[in-house]
């Protein structure tokens, strides 16, 4: 009779985002935004 154990250990931490990341995901999020803004309005005119 075999017995194998594995033992795992995951370690998860946050990463601390730096302030270009913040900027860049803040344009991103307002480029999506106006994206919908614009589709929105196409839908509108139908």
């Amino acid at each position: 009779m075999t017995i194998n154990l594995f033992f795992l250990t995951i370690s998860v931490s946050r990463r601390e985002k730096s302030i270009e990341e913040i900027e860049h995901q803040q344009r991103v999020t307002k480029l999506i935004e106006e994206m919908k803004d614009r589709q929105m309005s196409m839908y509108r005119t139908f």
